[in-house]
């Protein structure tokens, strides 16, 4: 049954480990969310480690000066894997050869010391996606035409960000993985490593434990997200509690006109995609 707890600080008794969401939970993409940071320093300063676990497809290294860039303290984490972190040994494991890259120039840290060759969709062995070129303009249509070719070549579609949209300030972007809904729907092959799938949880698990300097109780271990079909969908799955944060990218379907969180709104959210979660809250407090 699921609770509407006051803030984190009432769930510190249950749990001694915090996966954290990143995008849409202690930031937008413009700023960080002060509470929310708040939340997770005092969870790391009286309870235990708080692993952020993001679909971002670059490496964790990579994504740590964003996050400061954005007012994200370092207080508030303690660890940091991402989707690009779990992807890069997909990407290994067919190197050297030919890759199709869909993405921004500055998602190219993922491909760094492997022996790949970019390609075109008519000349790649497989095709490894970071999100749209252009994701301020461009939509997943307009990628149509070149994933058909690659569909009926039969390539292999990595999808390094299973996200389909993300909040960017006020605006929403599509993302990885409403390009890889797209390539499916043409018969093209999908893999992903990102939330909700289980190898970013092994990674994040492995990441707890080596903080805690013993094995993880994974009953004791909290995930934390907005994103229905991404961190509740892979907390249900992983069998680990959720605490999810209803204001965030699905807040217009989940929050009143006065702005408070409508509970039966959450239930029919999370019912929708036949996923449940242990706990719901309108933004991450303390």
């Amino acid at each position: 049954m699921m609770d509407f707890p006051a803030g984190l600080s009432a769930l510190s008794d249950r749990y001694d480990v915090v996966l954290c969401d990143v995008w849409g939970v202690i930031h937008n993409g413009v700023a960080s969310f002060p509470e929310a940071c708040h939340a997770l320093t005092k969870w790391g300063q009286s309870k235990g480690p708080v692993v952020l676990i993001s679909n971002s497809p670059r490496p964790s290294a990579d994504v740590v000066a964003q996050l400061d860039g954005l007012g994200v303290p370092r207080s508030a984490w303690s660890g940091f894997v991402t989707s690009g972190d779990a992807t890069q040994s997909l990407l290994r494991a067919r190197a050297p050869g030919k890759v199709w890259k869909i993405g921004p120039a500055r998602d190219e840290v993922l491909y760094e010391g492997m022996a790949l060759e970019s390609a075109s969709c008519e000349d790649a062995d497989f095709i490894s996606c970071t999100g749209l070129y252009e994701d301020e303009t461009e939509v997943p249509e307009d990628y149509r035409d070149r994933l058909k070719v690659a569909a009926d070549r039969g390539l292999l579609f990595i999808c390094a960000n299973p996200d389909r949209v993300v909040q960017r300030g006020d605006k929403l972007i599509f993302c990885a993985g409403a390009l890889a809904d797209l390539y499916e729907s043409l018969g093209g092959r999908v893999v992903m490593a990102g939330k909700p799938y289980g190898a970013i949880y092994d990674l994040a698990l492995a990441e707890a434990a080596r903080l805690l300097d013993r094995p993880v109780d994974r009953d004791r271990v909290l995930c934390v997200g907005d994103g229905v079909i991404t961190d509740v969908k892979g907390a249900h799955d992983q069998k680990l509690a959720c605490l999810f944060i209803a204001k965030g990218i699905h807040g217009e379907k989940a929050i009143g006109p006065d702005g408070n969180l409508e509970p039966d709104a959450v239930h029919a959210l999370l019912d929708a995609e036949q996923v449940g979660a242990t706990h719901a809250i309108g933004d991450l407090v303390w």
